[in-house]
């Protein structure tokens, strides 16, 4: 069976790494040209892992475009991990069997984007990654499995990926033979439980005195590395906060930030102008 794989974050890297782990094989990679996109949030290139294996690997601007198409008329099934534009209909049918994608959610929870840091913005106690059949509707697709992610109190951004990225590489070992045999059952979700969540920009990740100590310990844990960080304008200058604590009463830090309830305390930051 002929296997392509789309993607140009570390999810799906690791993905394909792990294909080739459990003695799996791809006959073409896709990504995005290497001036697309070079400050989205775990962007990787796929030269290295192509040369090594010797897969053929296209390089696009958009995953639509007629190239691609025609790339994938031979192909039985073809992974789109990571990729922030929407397949189009005529793309999802060109695979004899279809396109697969997975997403960091439990869906049909979370349908959308920026799924990593509105778990931990809306204090999830679990989250998790499923894998589906892509349909033209954005994450709605029958799910062929998922995989589920404890959340702790204190979990950021950082952790969460992680966690998120082994999830992904449990789900191809787990389900990879029954895909290239098409030996697996789809799931339809259920639309009474559906969500959608909005994409965020670096801009949402301001953090302001009218909050609670609450609201920016979630900012600071949800935004930080590998996105791109909470801040705070200080007078001229502005703090990218990669991690901070919480007090309720001053105790004369440097640069700590008045909230509604207390004071949040800057512990890892730069300072920018």
């Amino acid at each position: 069976m002929n296997m392509a794989f789309a993607t140009c974050v570390q999810l799906g890297l690791s993905c394909i790494e792990e294909i080739y782990k459990i003695g799996g094989q791809l006959n073409l990679l896709i990504t995005l040209n290497d001036d697309k996109a070079k400050d989205k949030s775990g962007r990787i290139h796929l030269d290295k892992i192509a040369a090594e294996y010797n897969i053929p690997l296209l390089k696009i601007n958009n995953i639509n475009d007629n190239m691609v198409i025609e790339a994938i008329k031979d192909i039985d099934w073809l992974f789109i991990i990571g990729w922030s534009q929407i397949a189009g209909k005529r793309l999802l049918e060109t695979p004899a069997y279809g396109c697969i994608g997975m997403h960091p959610t439990l869906l049909p929870k979370g349908r959308g984007r920026a799924a990593i840091p509105w778990a931990i913005l809306k204090g999830l106690r679990e989250t998790g990654v499923t894998m589906f059949k892509m349909d033209e509707r954005v994450d709605a697709g029958n799910i062929i499995g998922q995989g589920i992610i404890e959340l702790e109190g204190k979990t950021t951004a950082t952790e969460l990926y992680k966690k998120v990225n082994n999830m992904h590489i449990e789900l191809i070992a787990k389900y990879w033979n029954d895909i290239v045999t098409n030996n697996f059952t789809l799931i339809k979700q259920n639309e009474a439980e559906a969500t959608e969540w909005l994409g965020r920009k670096p801009e949402d990740g301001e953090i302001f005195n009218g909050m609670t100590i609450d609201e920016a310990d979630k900012m600071v844990r949800a935004v930080t590395k590998p996105y791109p960080g909470a801040f705070y304008r200080y007078g001229s200058k502005v703090l990218r906060i990669w991690a901070a604590k919480v007090k309720v009463e001053s105790c004369g830090d440097n640069y700590a930030i008045k909230l509604v309830d207390g004071y949040l305390v800057p512990v890892d930051y730069d300072v920018e102008g």
